[in-house]
């Protein structure tokens, strides 16, 4: 079974760090890509952070300077490191793989028709 599973999230006061972790296991490991979105409460579900095969990488806006996504290839993980934490970063965090190669991944909007991978998320939450 193909599977994307997060872990690292807590509470955390502004201006600390996290380090969130995904760990893909089944046929998703082998698509290099990988992407961390994040939806807070009444908001919709937005682009955190994007890695396409060739290690190239983007970020939202609101997060450029304070995270960092990279892979550990040999341990299947892409990691988010979140640096100067904000109350406005609270969200759950959900880590998302395309179902191919797809060298425009997180630089585009995209609609992958329910094929692409997601895992089921998790929480952080940053205290003033």
């Amino acid at each position: 079974q193909a599977q994307l599973v997060e872990s690292g999230g807590g509470l955390v006061q502004a201006g600390g760090s996290l380090r969130l972790s995904c760990v893909a296991s089944g046929s998703v490991a082998s698509i290099s890509a990988r992407g961390w979105y994040r939806q807070a409460p009444g908001k919709q579900r937005e682009l955190v952070a994007a890695m396409r095969s060739d290690g190239s990488t983007n970020y939202a806006d609101s997060v450029k300077g304070r995270f960092t996504i990279s892979r550990d290839n040999a341990k299947n993980t892409v990691y988010l490191q979140m640096n100067s934490l904000k109350p406005e970063d609270t969200a759950v965090y959900y880590c998302n793989a395309p179902p191919f190669s797809d060298p425009t991944y997180g630089l585009e909007s995209h609609h992958y028709y329910g094929l692409d991978y997601w895992g089921k998320g998790t929480a952080v939450t940053v205290s003033s």
